[in-house]
C-alpha cells in the first residue's frame, strides 16, 4: 500500500463559505448564473480554470493557507495558529508539487481558487509527509490521526480513480462561485475518462456542496477526539 494513502486530507471551503450550503435554484441571467442561497443572490463567475503551473506555487500555498485556517480538522491537527502557519503550508506545497507535475492543479481568479487533483494511479513517496507529521504533531493526536487515514483507506474506490486531496478559496474571495467552477470544470473532464472521483471532506458543512455535484458520503471516519472526515465518491456521469 503506498504511504501517501496514509495521508490524504480534507479539501474544502471553509465552514463559513456561503457555496457550503445546499444550492437550491438557479437560471441563466447574461451567460452567468444566479444562486439562491438562504435569502442571499451569489453570482456565479463565468471565469473559466486554467492549469497552474510552478510559478503559481505561492499563490496556490497561500490561498490553501488562508482558506483552512478555519477547517474542524486541519485545526484539530494545529490548534495553536503559529503551529498551524508554520507547518500546514509545507503539506500544501507537497501536494500541489505533484498536482502541478500532473498538469492538474487548476486555479482561478488570480489564484483566489484552488482545486489539486491527483490523477488515477499517481504514485508518491510518503517519507516526506511522514517526516513532517511525525516532526510536527505530538502525543495522541498524531496517533488518532494515524489511526484516522487507514481507516478512510477502507472506503477508497478499488479501481483506478481521480482523488482530490484539497479545493479551496479565499475567504476574501469566496461568494464568487470559484469552488463551483473549479468542480465543474475538472470533473466534465474527467467524466470523459469515465473514471470515479472520491475526496476525503473534512468539513461537514461542505457535504451539500460536494453532493450537488454528484458527489455521496460513503462512510464517517472518527478516532478519539477527532472531528469526523466523510469519504465521499462520484461515478462518472
Amino acid at each position: 500500500m503506498n504511504l501517501f494513502h496514509y495521508f490524504r486530507s480534507g479539501r474544502c471551503l471553509i465552514q463559513d463559505n456561503p457555496f457550503a450550503a445546499a444550492e437550491n435554484a438557479f437560471c441563466d441571467v447574461s451567460a452567468c448564473r444566479i444562486w439562491v442561497l438562504e435569502a442571499r443572490t451569489v453570482i456565479v463567475t463565468n471565469l473559466k480554470p486554467k492549469t497552474a503551473t510552478i510559478s503559481d506555487m505561492p499563490a496556490v500555498v497561500s490561498a490553501l493557507t488562508l482558506a483552512f485556517c478555519a477547517d474542524p480538522f486541519m485545526r484539530w491537527m494545529y490548534p495553536d495558529p503559529q503551529q498551524y502557519l508554520a507547518h500546514r503550508p509545507t503539506f500544501f506545497r507537497m501536494i500541489a508539487d505533484i498536482a502541478i507535475a500532473h498538469e492538474s492543479a487548476y486555479i482561478i481568479g488570480d489564484s483566489g481558487g484552488v482545486a489539486l487533483w491527483l490523477p488515477p494511479g499517481t504514485d508518491f513517496d510518503g517519507d516526506e509527509v511522514f517526516s513532517l507529521l511525525q516532526r510536527t504533531i505530538v502525543g495522541r493526536v498524531l496517533d488518532d490521526l494515524f489511526a484516522m487515514v487507514k481507516k478512510a483507506e477502507t472506503y477508497h474506490p478499488d479501481e483506478p480513480s481521480w482523488y482530490l486531496p484539497l479545493i479551496a478559496v479565499d475567504p476574501i474571495q469566496q461568494g464568487r462561485g470559484y469552488g463551483s467552477s473549479l468542480l465543474q470544470y475538472s470533473l466534465l473532464q474527467y467524466d470523459r475518462d469515465q473514471k470515479p472521483a472520491y475526496l476525503d471532506n473534512t468539513n461537514p458543512a461542505n457535504v451539500p456542496f460536494y453532493e450537488h455535484y454528484g458527489f455521496e458520503v460513503v462512510g464517517t471516519v472518527q478516532v478519539g477526539g477527532s472531528p469526523p472526515w466523510f469519504p465521499m465518491i462520484r461515478q462518472p456521469k
